[in-house]
C-alpha cells in the first residue's frame, strides 16, 4: 500500500486524540473541545479517513466473552510467507497480522472462542502446512498498552479536554461481573462495527433487523459490560513514523508487572503485554527512524534493569490491524 504523508495541524492532531478517547464522539462535541466548528471537524475526519489514515473500529474484548488470546510466531519458506499471512488475515479469529524481518517470519494475534477452535488452528491448519518451518504460540495474559489503553504518541489534548470528552461518552464501561453471552443478532452488529465503529444507528438497525432503540440499548449493554469498546486505528507511517518493530523480552516473574507498566509510559510503545513462554513480555513500537529506534532500545529499554534478554524484529508489512485486513 502506498502511503501519502499528510501535513497535520493542531485540529487534525486534536481530532485523532479525541477519537482515541471516544471513537463515537459526535463531531459537535469534538468541535466544542477543539474550539472550532463541527463542519470543520467533519471535513477533517472525512479527509483523513479517505486517505486510509484512520479508522474507528468496534473491538470485542475477548476476555469478557471467555475467549483465549494467543500470540503466534511462524517461520515460513520465502515463497510462502505472504500467502500464509494473507490467509491468516482473512480469518475472523485473527486481529493483527505482521510480516517481519526478511519476509519469512509472521507474527499474529488470535482470539479463540473454544478449545476446539484453538486446536484446529494451532494443531491442525498451521502445524500441517509444510511451508511453515517452525511455530511458537503463547497465551497473552495481560495487556499494558493497546486496545482500551491507547498509544501515547497520539496525545495532543490537555487533561481537561480529555476529561470533558470522557464525561460525555455515551457508551462507556461501567462494570464487569460474569462474562457476557452474545445473543442472536449480536454478530451482525459487531461485524458492522468492526468495519466502521462510527456506523450510524439507522444503518446498524438495517443490518441487524432491530429497531434503532434496540441497537442503542444493546450497544450500551455490551459496552457497559466491557465486551465492546471503540479503538482508533491510525497508520504510524502517515504520522511520519517510519519504523515499526516487535520486541520480545525476558523478565523475572516478580518484575513483569513493574516492567510492563514502565513500558506503558513510553511514547514509542503501541502495544505491550505479558505472555506465557520464555519471553514473557512482548511489545510493538513505533519510531521516527532507525536512529530513534536505536536510541529507544539503548536508552529507554536499557534503563529497565529487569530485562534480561531482548529480541527485536522490524515489521516490514502489516496485513491486518485492529481486526480489519488492510489494502495492499
Amino acid at each position: 500500500m502506498v502511503v501519502e504523508i499528510i501535513e497535520l495541524d493542531e485540529v487534525d492532531r486534536g481530532l485523532l486524540h479525541a477519537l482515541q478517547v471516544d471513537g463515537r464522539a459526535s463531531f459537535s462535541r469534538i468541535a466544542e473541545v477543539l474550539g472550532v466548528s463541527d463542519q470543520r471537524v467533519a471535513r477533517r475526519y472525512r479527509r483523513l479517513r479517505s486517505t486510509g489514515m484512520l479508522r474507528v473500529v468496534g473491538v470485542v474484548d475477548g476476555r469478557r466473552l471467555g475467549y483465549e488470546s494467543w500470540a503466534i510466531r511462524l517461520r515460513c519458506t520465502p515463497d510462502a510467507a505472504v500467502a500464509i499471512a494473507e490467509a491468516l488475515g482473512r480469518r475472523s479469529d485473527t486481529f493483527w497480522v505482521h510480516l517481519l524481518s526478511g519476509g519469512t517470519e509472521i507474527s499474529c494475534g488470535t482470539l479463540q472462542r473454544t478449545a476446539a477452535e484453538r486446536e484446529s488452528l494451532l494443531l491442525g491448519k498451521l502445524a500441517r502446512t509444510n511451508r511453515v518451518l517452525s511455530m511458537t504460540a503463547h497465551r497473552t495474559l495481560y495487556t499494558f498498552v493497546g486496545g482500551r489503553v491507547g498509544w501515547q504518541g497520539l496525545a495532543a489534548l490537555s487533561p481537561e479536554q480529555v476529561a470533558h470528552l470522557e464525561e460525555g461518552r455515551v457508551y462507556r464501561r461501567r462494570g464487569e461481573g460474569e462474562p457476557i453471552v452474545l445473543g442472536p443478532g449480536d454478530q451482525a452488529l459487531l461485524d458492522a462495527l468492526s468495519r466502521d465503529g462510527r456506523t450510524a444507528h439507522a444503518d446498524l438497525a438495517a443490518v441487524t433487523g432491530w429497531s434503532e432503540s434496540t441497537v442503542r440499548r444493546r450497544m450500551d449493554q455490551l459496552c457497559a459490560a466491557g465486551a465492546l469498546f471503540f479503538d482508533m486505528d491510525v497508520l504510524p507511517a502517515l504520522l511520519n513514523y517510519q519504523v515499526e518493530a516487535q520486541l520480545w523480552m525476558s523478565v523475572p516473574p516478580a518484575e513483569i508487572d513493574a516492567t510492563g507498566r514502565a513500558l506503558a509510559g513510553h511514547h514509542e510503545v503501541a502495544f505491550a503485554g505479558a505472555t506465557t513462554g520464555p519471553t514473557n513480555l512482548t511489545a510493538s513500537i513505533v519510531c521516527r527512524d532507525d536512529e530513534a529506534f536505536y536510541r529507544y532500545v539503548t536508552d529507554s529499554l536499557g534503563a529497565l534493569p529487569a530485562i534480561r534478554h531482548i529480541e527485536t524484529a522490524p515489521i516490514i508489512r502489516t496485513i491486518k490491524r485492529a481486526g480489519a485486513v488492510l489494502p495492499l
